[in-house]
Order: C-alpha cells, then structure tokens, then sequence
C-alpha cells in the first residue's frame, strides 16, 4: 500500500577525524581513524540512540576504518554485530584526493566547482561524477530496504553517502547535493515507502 512503510533507516555518520577536522578529501578506505574529538562523537551519537530509544534489527557499515570504528562502538549498544557492505563507499576523488578544499581552490579552482556542480564525468577532474555516485548509492540503499521489510535499521557510513541518500529519497537535482550538510557524528533517519520516501530528520548531532 501507498501508506505501507518498507523498511526505516537511521543514518550515522562517523566521528570526525584528522581529515574532516581539515576539510580534506579522501575516498582511502584505511587511514584515517577516529580522533580524538570523533570518538567523543561516536560516544554521544550512541548515548543518543540509547537514551531516544531507537531500536534496531540490523547494523551495517562501510567498509572504512573510520565508520567500522564507529560501528563497532553503536553494535555493543545492541549487542550485535555489524555486516560490512562493501560498495558503500565515499565519491571517488579523482586528482582531488588527499587535498583540502584550500588547496584545491588555490590550485585547481576551476576542478573545485567541476567537484560540486558538474553531474556528468569531467576528464580533467578525473572523479566519479555526481550523478554516477548518487545512482550507485541508490542501488545499495534500494537493495538494503528489499532485504529488510517492516525492519528498523542502522547504516553507518560517510556524509556524501548521506548526501546521496537523501538527495534520492527527495527527488532532488543531483547538481543541489553540496546543499546538504552532513557533520561527522550525526544522524539521519529516512522511512522508506512502497513509491515514496520520507526525511524523518537529518544531521542531528546530541548535545549532553
């Protein structure tokens, strides 16, 4: 039915670490972990599970250090482990990984605008396009709510893979992603429906 929800999702973004702390982008999956200021993120997220009462029959996480390290802090909450999916992953960075947003507006201005606003492949940035690590993206999460009907799930993962997520369950442009702000730390729930997604929240980041 219209009405019939599929499956709910709640969206937690990893702590922080050195990288973020720098506005640096990266799709390395093993380096960096969790700060010191991310594992105090990943602490209150948790707490803020707890204390919400948000209930849970499945964890999953990207296959990064950082997220694993968060994923494994929520599982204890549940007591329950966690299952890695591979393909959910952060954009490809092309000749912009490794380099702060400084960097890149200092030496490649012009592939900085191509990053959040081209959605098709640009050669010069040599990146997944926009549009390509949305659909991607899509397919993952689809797959996640046709294998969990009438489940409540935990997903933890990084901001872009938010961003696109919630960009799919909007029908938004895929030109408009850097429009939504994800902070390490967060969460995001999205109720997903037979033809139609809802944004339950987003970005909620505890403060105790």
């Amino acid at each position: 039915m219209y009405f019939s929800r599929k499956c709910k999702i709640t969206f937690i973004c990893h702590g922080a670490t050195i990288y973020s702390e720098e506005n640096r982008l990266s799709d390395v999956e093993n380096y960096p972990q969790l700060s010191e200021l991310g594992q105090e993120e990943v602490e209150r997220i948790t707490e803020f599970l707890r204390r919400r009462g948000v209930k849970n029959d499945v964890i999953y996480t990207s296959p990064a250090e950082r997220t694993m390290q968060t994923a494994k802090i929520i599982s204890k909450l549940y007591k329950k482990d966690c299952t890695v999916l591979d393909e959910l992953r952060p954009r490809k960075c092309g000749k912009l990984n490794g380099l702060t947003l400084e960097q890149i507006e200092n030496k490649y201005p012009d592939l900085l605008e191509s990053w959040f606003n081209n959605t098709e492949y640009d050669e010069n940035l040599e990146a997944e396009s926009i549009t390509d690590f949305i659909n991607h993206t899509k397919k993952i999460i689809d797959n996640v709510v046709a294998q969990n009907q009438s489940n409540r799930v935990i997903i933890v993962t990084h901001p872009e893979v938010i961003q696109a997520a919630i960009c799919s369950a909007l029908d938004m442009p895929h030109n408009k992603i850097a429009k939504i702000f994800i902070k390490t730390g967060s969460a995001t729930q999205i109720s997903y429906y037979e033809k139609w997604a809802s944004l339950v929240y987003s970005d909620y980041t505890p403060i105790f």
